[in-house]
């Protein structure tokens, strides 16, 4: 039998199921809202008087984008200190950075108040949060991965996703909210803020569970003695951490692209390019979160059954087909809006597939002294290059081609490439033990 680290579930699992889901929870909260009120802080950070709506769309993206390039160099710094001194310290203070950076969006000053300040530190808050939640993923997959019962790892791992969408969905759902209920001059005034403040109570509740948590992993372990029946049952891996974190991001990039185009670009998509109201739009993207949330556990649930690859080669090559006419048919007038919304349901389901099982796939890929480190590499570096540009890649594709199609050719040809990464998988990857 393959020489496994020391039992390393704390307690109570559950605790730890919580503690480890509700970060997450309160990151992309952030970003749902951030997504949902694009349009909103574009006109209120990025626009003097005067200035064009378009560009300042494009800058708020960007500023978006940017500090997504500082997540990797969050999973780097917070995965070592979780691989080395436990998952505890990391989560607690990756929780408090992200509380912190988001609270302090909510009072920024607007442009009109400190002219080009206003951009340059939102820009920078943002690039505090990417820190933050750079180090918020490895973390929290490796303390609910490391704590699964046997061959739950899947189901466990998929928890980090759904609090993902219900994060998003709470987000995009306040943000509706406050659409319907407030005169749009209210919601650019101060409305829009709201959101952004409740994040200091969220993040208190989530590092107060946090600070409860017994410490569910020992500091750096050493390398398991290699032996040949050891090596067999792993299966061959990709020859250091480089590799390894590259395969990783191919077998995601899928996942990170489309799941950002369908799940939180969207909605600006509607407004800017289909003229849609801010209203509609927001439902929207309420309804695409919605299928993505309802999807997320049975295909966590699924992956510990029939395997990783099998549920996620299935997702990706249901957007590949999918992608443009389902894009086509919402943007068709003619189309009923009952369709409509089943089709953005649909959308959220095909993203669902591959989030269940891709927290626990990247976890299998990395051994325990190493793991907060290498899966939170692969993944802050996916969403980097493939999640974090997606709203300005597209809003400007769209801009300067006039191409309404971009969003569904973006998701879909990064789902295409994605497809030869996941086939290097075991069918049995799953029911191996973590190294």
């Amino acid at each position: 039998m393959p020489v496994r680290p020391p039992n390393v579930r704390p307690p109570n699992v559950r605790h730890a199921l919580v503690a480890g889901s509700v970060g997450n929870f309160v990151e992309w909260y952030e970003f749902g809202v951030y997504g949902s009120f694009a349009t909103v802080i574009a006109s209120r950070f990025f626009t003097p008087e005067g200035g064009d709506g378009g560009q300042a769309l494009i800058a708020a993206y960007a500023a978006f984008a940017i500090a997504f390039f500082f997540r990797p160099l969050g999973a780097l710094l917070f995965g070592r200190l979780a691989d080395r001194a436990g998952r505890r310290p990391a989560l607690v203070l990756a929780v408090s950075l992200m509380t912190g950076a988001t609270t302090l969006i909510g009072v920024l000053p607007a442009y009109s108040a400190i002219g080009v300040l206003a951009p340059w530190s939102l820009t920078l808050l943002r690039c505090l949060q990417g820190l933050s939640a750079g180090g918020e993923f490895g973390g929290a997959v490796s303390l609910l991965t490391e704590t699964a019962p046997p061959g739950r790892r899947g189901r466990h791992g998929a928890w980090q996703s759904f609090t993902v969408a219900l994060g998003l969905l709470t987000g995009a759902g306040l943000a509706a909210g406050l659409a319907t209920l407030l005169p749009e001059s209210a919601l650019y005034a101060w409305g829009w803020r709201v959101p952004f403040l409740l994040a200091l109570p969220l993040g208190a509740v989530a590092l107060w569970l946090r600070l409860r948590l017994p410490e569910t992993a020992p500091p750096s372990l050493p390398p398991p003695p290699p032996t040949e029946r050891s090596t067999r049952v792993e299966g061959p891996a990709p020859k250091g951490m480089p590799g390894a974190v590259l395969l990783g991001i191919g077998r995601i990039m899928g996942w990170s692209a489309a799941g950002y185009t369908f799940l939180v670009v969207l909605p600006s998509y509607l407004q800017a390019t289909l003229g849609t109201s801010f209203r509609q739009a927001l439902a929207a993207g309420f309804v695409a979160n919605l299928g993505f949330a309802a999807t997320i556990l049975p295909a966590g649930a699924l992956s510990d059954r029939v395997g990783r690859r099998a549920v996620m080669l299935t997702g990706s090559l249901l957007v590949v087909l999918t992608a443009l006419p389902l894009l086509r048919l919402l943007r068709d007038p003619g189309t009923p809006v009952a369709a409509k919304a089943l089709l953005l349901a649909a959308a959220g389901a095909m993203i669902g597939l591959l989030a269940g099982p891709g927290p626990a796939l990247l976890a299998e890929m990395f051994p325990t002294r190493v793991r907060s480190t290498g899966l939170g590499l692969a993944y802050a570096l996916s969403n980097a290059v493939f999640a974090g540009c997606a709203g300005l890649i597209v809003t400007a594709l769209v801009r300067h081609t006039g191409n309404p199609d971009v969003p569904a050719l973006y998701a879909a040809g990064a789902c295409a490439l994605a497809v030869p990464a996941l086939l290097t998988l075991r069918p049995d990857d799953h029911l191996r033990p973590l190294r």
